[in-house]
């Protein structure tokens, strides 16, 4: 049963046991954790960040921290001792903000994502992406989302209703993240001074996420890296069954 928090975000809890909060990423919604069998030993929080499913867009003045923020208030009225995170891409930006500022958050999942800041040519192309959705949404959604799997025809069908789900996001909304996004900090020694309660999973064909940059920042870290094979940004659907094990294994540890 869909809930919706005190600032307007739409969440849903499932299942008993220990809690783990579900943060998807641009262009998605709570939805996106269905293409996953999750364990029924784990209470699911899944949340829809502000302006993405059924969840409102308080403010054109987003960042990663404001809508950490946001998630706390909903974590914090479910009266949470501890719990765990997953997040998918840009929802793994806001569980590392989430993460320096609430103690209860034990471990951190970051699924097909990274912690680091982006390069000069990554935020002017946020930007144009952000000017350009206000002129056209539909080029762009019908452009971006097919670039996010290595082989697009095989999830035809998939890809199809993220198509229809992502074009219901208010074009304002797509451009607030856009930019938003561009101006995240670079975590890398957060990342490291935490990396015993982290875990990333990589997709080795990556479009989004460099795996060589990766290995780079993470060798002699102790930070917990699992590379997929023929795996690009959208493991949750490209290699459901790997990351559904991995996800199983990992949040069983406590």
């Amino acid at each position: 049963m869909s809930k919706s928090s005190k600032n307007k975000l739409n969440y849903r809890v499932v299942g008993n046991g220990r809690p783990v909060v579900f943060l998807h990423g641009f262009l998605e919604s709570i939805t996106m954790w269905e293409h996953l069998s999750l364990s029924e030993n784990i209470q699911q929080i899944l949340i829809d960040l502000p302006g993405h499913g059924a969840s409102e867009l308080q403010s054109v003045e987003l960042s990663m921290a404001s809508v950490a923020k946001d998630v706390k208030i909903i974590l914090d009225d479910l009266n949470l001792q501890e719990y765990q995170i997953v997040g998918h891409s840009m929802g793994a930006y806001v569980g590392l903000e989430l993460k320096k500022i609430d103690v209860r958050c034990q471990k951190l999942v970051l699924l097909n994502s990274n912690f680091w800041e982006d390069t000069q040519q990554k935020k002017e192309d946020r930007m144009r992406v952000a000017k350009i959705v206000q002129k056209n949404k539909k080029l762009f959604i019908y452009e971006a989302i097919p670039n996010l799997f290595i082989n697009p025809m095989e999830h035809n069908n998939k890809i199809t209703a993220l198509l229809g789900e992502a074009s219901l996001i208010d074009a304002q909304t797509i451009a607030s993240f856009s930019i938003t996004m561009s101006k995240r900090q670079n975590n890398l020694d957060f990342v490291v001074q935490n990396a015993k309660d982290i875990l990333i999973i990589q997709g080795k064909e990556d479009a989004i996420v460099s795996c060589t940059k990766m290995r780079e920042l993470t060798d002699s870290t102790g930070i917990e890296v699992i590379e997929i094979d023929d795996c690009g940004h959208m493991g949750h659907i490209e290699k459901s069954e790997e990351v559904n094990n991995i996800l199983k294994k990992y949040l069983a540890k406590g």
